[in-house]
């Protein structure tokens, strides 16, 4: 069928030793085939040196590179009250942040400040206090209950 071959393991195993891919081939191909650059073209010389790329039949990589393409604009900030951008300035987040971000950064803020976590260290009790404030602020925010109730 099609020229496939249906072997058994151990013919598998018997045909792979009589196998050589070299077979037919001059020196120079050979060492061309087993080039560490084999598969890569060569293109244009930049900086004077010659550039190498895989072969793109299909043009899958062409285009702009992926950090450099626009990135879609986030949802639509939720938080309008001034109390609530001062808040999430304290949490290190912008008013793009949802619920969950939040949480996440209370609580690693929480666990960095606490005295408990610092070997009774309060020189950060400040900073806590601040952190506090600034989440319960936000969980009282209607940004936050609205965006808490969709899931």
């Amino acid at each position: 069928m099609g020229g496939w071959q249906f072997l058994c393991l151990d013919h598998v195993r018997a045909f792979n030793t009589r196998y050589n891919f070299f077979d037919g081939l001059s020196t120079d191909e050979i060492y061309a085939a087993q080039s560490p650059l084999a598969g890569w073209e060569k293109t244009a010389v930049k900086g004077g040196r010659m550039a190498f790329s895989i072969g793109d039949p299909h043009g899958l990589f062409d285009g702009p590179l992926r950090q450099s393409r626009p990135r879609p604009n986030g949802p639509a900030a939720r938080w309008a009250d001034t109390g609530d951008a001062q808040a999430l300035g304290a949490l290190g987040l912008d008013r793009g942040a949802a619920p969950a971000d939040i949480r996440r950064a209370y609580r690693g803020l929480v666990r960095r400040y606490h005295p408990d976590t610092n070997g009774g260290d309060r020189s950060h009790e400040g900073k806590l206090q601040a952190v506090v404030n600034a989440f319960t602020h936000l969980k009282a925010a209607a940004g936050y209950k609205m965006e808490s109730n969709k899931t």
